[in-house]
């Protein structure tokens, strides 16, 4: 991984601006002493005195900052009435998206989350400050972060969160890798005065989704000083159908689709401590989640060559069952070293386990493989394991921070460490009937389904992984960063960052940041950053490799292989092995607060990405060679088919540096606080956002395929348009002794998608959902709280008949690949919170 020039130049100009806090002319006058964050009602983005993300300077408020931070405490996260954490941050922050999915095997469990706009695995997820690992899944379907593999966020319970901070601004320089549309901080829970108990339970208008909560939050002291916070939590959430009537594939019609949320089941315990050793603290944070999901796959009709008709006479519905099971810990030792500096060290291990199970299904090839003797064998498991994926990140962290004098009096804030990281990623087959080809997987042998055409291999629905994916396999990186952060004046506050980067796959890379502020005066500030960033590709993208069923441009059910970047397939189509992707982002803005209860705050942002890792579209064999004529016998004049025909599969996909982007927008935060005579309070909150994404150039390394069709139109116009480009919020808290009400109106833009129906594009309308919700306070100990969520059972628009055939003829009424609040409607909820 060879470094850009522009990285490099922007890492030189920070190092001259490191140096130069070091002469800063004796003119200037003394620094400020930090101020005082106001106090006072709840808001839905706090700005509280703590050392927030994108600063090392001690009592750096959200408000001080010179980069955008959002801190959303846990009043805010509780009173939304949402459960999942995705959820409520994509209710309350509208940088952020959190896509629903179905008919998306394992993503309709693991949904991608995002920010700004950009992919689920260019956000960096950190936990008390810590980097949090990925997910194992990556998500192969056609949804949003199509190619990626995130940060679960769902795993972290939200009884355990004493506030999220959203850093809204590229931090690789700070933090690593992934930091290029932000950072977002999860930080736990430390209270040890009482048990928090909450219990909570609702459905939506349409009578399904039942989705049941409850959660223990406890502490204890531990010696004089010491803590250790508790949670337990555990949901169940039923499904929801939203699929109408099927009038394409059987007769009569009927509902053969099972289009929604998935079954989901999740339990979690979660625990953070500190102790005092010596001079310093010994702490130590983590969890456990284990989560079931139940959902399904596309129906096979009866007189599909996929389908047994003596198992399944009226076609069947392969359902998906997914185990995810989450584990982390971090261990550390912070100590002060003397009055001005401290150090921190700390280990931090992490793992995601995905497995696959496949039931309701069948291997056609095993039904029908001749039998010696005469016959067909005409048995084959119905369920069966399909196979695992586990991702184990261990970070281990050597960090010191403090101030520097003689600077004409005026502090020098540096930070300052090293990081070494390993990620291991791991395939595990299934079991034989999910991945072969009749008994002995030999090809040679002709079996027929029902249909007369060649049986597919594999179980139905989600075909295993076989010994030929799995893989155990890894990288490991170090890292070396300095962070600076001084006020040269009473007003004007400069901050600089380098980081440097080595990994053990493909060499390293150096990134570089600036940032200001200028307080014109106590009422208004200027701010803006400037900065480079990169992301490394993810171990799952350099490892993962998968055959399944997937629709291919025809929408016909077809033989899928997801080849392994520096395989033989891919090195036959011409693809060089993954890079890393850079960055340069840039952002400039304002804060006002011209007094105690108003405050406003506007930037404007732009990211510029190169050599963007993609999913690549589904490249399918040649109908017709590259000289007009017919495909020759060894298809000496249709290359993909040459690639393709020997290893059995009718379309092929991978991962490759392809596409530069560019995404720009603008974000404003307005705030009014209002306390009245009679003690009642109201907070008004209003956040705006904007962005747009373009696909600025395609390329493609192979001489066979061309940019357009190694990454077509439809890829273009997922994430240009996939995301809404427009998500706003307007929130009213009114409080008034016992009782406190919320009424949040969240408005989401107009998305577009054509990744099932190539050439015609829909765009689905942008929605405004409403929701309310009143809590009664009985006593200081006990609170209950009534609400309803899209109060005016808002539902997104129905896809077109005619162009979006001819998928709503199966029972397809809204969408598929892109809906950024779902389509279940209304809902509404009970929730009891009991202290003692």
């Amino acid at each position: 991984m060879s470094s850009t020039p522009h990285r490099h130049r922007l890492a030189l100009a920070v190092a001259a601006a490191m140096a130069a806090t070091a002469f800063v002319p004796a003119a200037f006058a003394q620094a400020s002493a930090p101020q005082a964050p106001a106090s006072g009602t709840r808001e839905a983005t706090t700005l509280d005195a703590v050392q927030v993300t994108g600063s090392r300077a001690r009592g750096r408020a959200a408000e001080d900052t010179a980069a955008p931070v959002d801190v959303i405490g846990k009043e805010e996260l509780n009173a939304t009435g949402a459960t999942e954490i995705g959820q409520i941050l994509q209710m309350l922050e509208p940088s952020f998206n959190f896509s629903r999915t179905f008919v998306s095997d394992g993503t309709d469990i693991l949904r991608p989350a995002t920010l700004r706009s950009l992919g689920p695995d260019q956000v960096l997820v950190l936990v008390n400050g810590k980097r949090r690992h990925q997910q194992a899944l990556v998500n192969v379907q056609q949804t949003i972060g199509r190619g990626s593999a995130g940060t679960d966020i769902n795993a972290i319970p939200l009884s355990a969160i004493e506030r999220i901070e959203v850093l809204r601004d590229g931090a690789a320089a700070q933090y690593g890798s992934d930091a290029i549309s932000g950072v977002i901080n999860i930080i736990l829970k430390k209270q040890t005065e009482e048990t928090q108990l909450s219990l909570q339970a609702g459905q939506n208008y349409a009578g399904d989704g039942e989705n049941y909560s409850a959660s223990v939050n406890t502490g204890v002291k531990l010696g004089a000083d010491g803590f250790l916070n508790l949670s337990f939590e555990y949901r169940d959430r039923s499904a929801t159908n939203r699929a109408g009537p099927d009038s394409l594939r059987v007769n009569p019609p009927r509902v053969t689709q099972r289009l929604g949320d998935a079954d989901a089941t999740d339990a979690y315990f979660w625990f953070n401590g500190g102790l005092p050793v010596g001079r310093g603290e010994l702490y130590w944070f983590g969890g456990l989640s284990k989560r079931k999901g139940d959902s399904y796959g596309f129906f096979r009709s009866p007189g599909d060559n996929r389908t047994v008709p003596a198992l399944y006479p009226n076609g069947f519905l392969p359902n998906i069952r997914t185990k995810v099971d989450d584990t982390s810990l971090a261990v550390g030792y912070k100590a002060p070293i003397n009055d001005n500096w401290d150090w921190d060290v700390s280990i931090n291990r992490g793992r995601s386990k995905f497995g696959f199970e496949e039931a309701d299904s069948v291997n056609v090839s095993w039904w029908y493989e001749p039998k010696p003797g005469g016959g067909i064998y005409a048995e084959s498991p119905t369920s069966a394991d399909t196979g695992t994926l586990q991702f184990d990140q261990t970070t281990f962290n050597l960090d010191f921070r403090g101030t520097l004098k003689g600077f004409n009096d005026r502090p020098l804030y540096l930070g300052t460490g090293v990081e070494y990281r390993k990620d291991e990623y791991q395939i595990r087959a299934g079991a034989p009937v999910t991945y072969t080809y009749g008994r002995t997987n030999n090809r040679n042998i002709n079996i027929v389904g029902q249909a007369g055409e060649t049986a597919q291999p594999g179980m139905q629905g989600f075909p295993g992984f076989s010994p030929n994916e799995a893989v155990d396999d890894g990288r490991h990186n170090y890292a070396a960063y300095v962070d600076l952060e001084t006020n040269l004046s009473d007003r004007f506050l400069l901050g600089a960052a380098v980081r440097y980067e080595d990994y053990s796959d493909f060499g390293q890379t150096t990134t570089g940041k600036l940032s200001a502020r200028f307080d014109a005066s106590e009422q208004f500030a200027l701010r803006g950053t400037v900065s480079t960033g990169f992301r490394a590709p993810g171990v799952q993208q350099l490892f993962y490799s998968q055959r399944s069923t997937n629709l291919n441009a025809a929408g016909e059910l077809t033989d899928t292989l997801t080849a392994r970047q520096d395989s033989a397939v891919t090195r036959a189509f011409g693809i060089e092995p993954l890079k890393e992707e850079t960055s340069k982002s840039g952002s400039v803005g304002f804060v006002l607060k011209p007094n105690d209860r108003f405050s406003l705050t506007m930037d404007v942002f732009r990211i510029d990405i190169d050599d963007r890792i993609i999913f690549s579209s589904n490249i399918q064999p040649e109908s017709v060679g590259n000289n007009g004529q017919p495909c020759a016998p060894g298809n000496g004049n249709c290359p993909i088919r040459a690639i393709l025909d020997p290893i059995g599969v009718g379309q092929v996909l991978f991962f490759t540096n392809a596409i530069d982007t560019r995404t720009t927008g603008v974000d404003l935060v307005a705030n009014h606080n209002t306390e009245f005579a009679s003690g009642a309070k109201l907070n008004l909150t209003a956040l705006v956002h904007f962005n747009k994404t373009e696909v600025k150039d395609r390329r493609s390394q192979s001489a066979i395929l061309p940019p357009n069709v190694l990454f077509d139109d439809t890829q273009v116009t997922l994430i240009e348009k996939g995301q809404p480009r427009q998500h706003h919020v307007l929130q009213g808290v009114y409080e008034t002794g016992p009782w406190e009400l919320t009424a949040r109106a969240n408005y989401y833009g107009p998305v577009t998608g054509e990744g099932f129906t190539p050439g015609v594009k829909q765009t689905w309308s942008g929605k405004w959902l409403a929701d309310l919700s009143v809590r009664y306070k009985f006593s200081d100990q006990l609170a209950l709280t009534v609400g309803g969520n899209n109060l005016f059972d808002t539902y997104p628009d129905k896809w077109d008949r005619v162009r979006g055939a001819p998928f709503p003829e199966m029972g397809f009424k809204y969408g598929w690949e892109t809906l950024p609040f779902g389509m279940n409607g209304g809902s509404y909820y009970a929730r009891l919170d009991y202290r003692f």
